[in-house]
């Protein structure tokens, strides 16, 4: 009999975690493996320790494990310890609502390609509110979330992350753990480190999780502009830039911000190419909100404010982690280390 350890980072997720394990429970075949479910708690105030304890008598296997540190690196690595050796670790967020044969097709295709080290599927985005409705149509466009990105995919094949990751147990005997010290964007590094191990990521279309997506702008700047940041300190550990999209957004934040002073004291032919740069994001913008507000009868200046936190909090934190570790060789600040919801 096949043993899973299904890990669930959680910290304050009150509002989401008990149909997270609804959903894990009602996967086909679930009966047929030795499965244990350890939820790992950030110790959340807001009740949602009460409600997994409430949960436990219900759920065979399921479990509740501190995380003391809070953060999701720590979250990983405890859920991964707590379940001993198995033969896969599916990692799961307290937010994403996995489909039924999620469990069953990542197996599927881990034991039958011994190259494929990791399996994730399809995010289809969801919200509690207005605010998080427009989020979510807009981070379900290539121009929200750039060319190539996971979340946008819509055939199965081979990519360079996925989130909801299901692997063999041997990877993290090969390739180590998740890094600690990344508070944001350990699951970028440790697919990069996947990757430079001769392992491939698999993304499988004909599986889907549900993530409910921050609810307001606000929440939303502050993930992205972390996301950025922190992809900074990803690139200086390995020396290397993981993938090329990742520079998109702050080249264009740095040519918005450096080519507007430049371009008012220089001849009017550099004017003229900055303005033409300008006008072709915001006809690009435009184009893609009036088709969303079209197709879903919403405001058409909120989806372009959307589109904007998506490209400038994440350009503006790469810039500030460029700033901070690159020019400075500072380590990460504190405030940074504080996760948004």
């Amino acid at each position: 009999m096949l043993k899973i350890s299904i890990v669930i980072p959680c910290r304050n997720e009150v509002q989401y975690i008990q149909e997270c394990i609804e959903h894990i429970y009602a996967s086909e075949n679930f009966n047929q493996w030795e499965v244990g479910v350890y939820i790992v708690d950030g110790m959340s105030d807001d009740g949602t320790r009460e409600k997994i304890q409430s949960l436990l008598p219900a759920y065979k296997g399921l479990q509740l494990v501190d995380n003391e540190k809070q953060l999701t690196p720590f979250a990983f690595n405890l859920g991964i310890h707590a379940g001993g050796k198995v033969d896969f670790v599916q990692i799961i967020g307290a937010r994403h609502m996995v489909s039924p044969n999620y469990l069953q097709l990542c197996i599927e295709k881990l034991e039958s390609d011994a190259s494929t080290w990791c399996v994730g599927g399809r995010i289809e985005n969801e919200y509690i509110n207005d605010e998080g409705r427009i989020i979510a149509h807009a981070m379900s466009t290539s121009f929200g979330m750039g060319l190539g990105n996971f979340r946008t995919l819509n055939e199965s094949g081979y990519t360079d992350t996925v989130t909801s990751p299901m692997y063999p147990y041997w990877v993290f005997e090969k390739i180590g753990f998740f890094d600690e010290e990344l508070i944001r964007n350990q699951d970028d590094d440790f697919n990069f480190r996947v990757s430079k191990a001769g392992g491939r990521i698999f993304f499988e279309n004909r599986i889907s999780l549900r993530y409910y997506v921050r609810g307001t702008f606000n929440g939303l700047w502050r993930q992205f502009f972390q996301y950025g940041y922190w992809k900074v300190y990803v690139n200086k550990k390995h020396k290397a830039v993981t993938t090329i999209r990742q520079m998109v957004p702050p080249a264009f934040v740095a040519y918005m911000l450096s080519l507007l002073p430049m371009a008012l004291v220089l001849p009017s032919l550099l004017f003229d190419i900055y303005f033409l740069g300008c006008l072709a994001y915001v006809l690009l913008m435009g184009q893609n909100a009036w088709k969303l507000s079209n197709q879903h009868k919403e405001s058409f200046f909120q989806y372009c404010q959307t589109f904007l936190i998506l490209h400038f909090s994440y350009g503006l934190g790469y810039l500030k982690g460029i700033q901070e570790f690159l020019i400075l060789g500072k380590k990460p600040s504190q405030k940074q280390k504080r996760l948004s919801r």
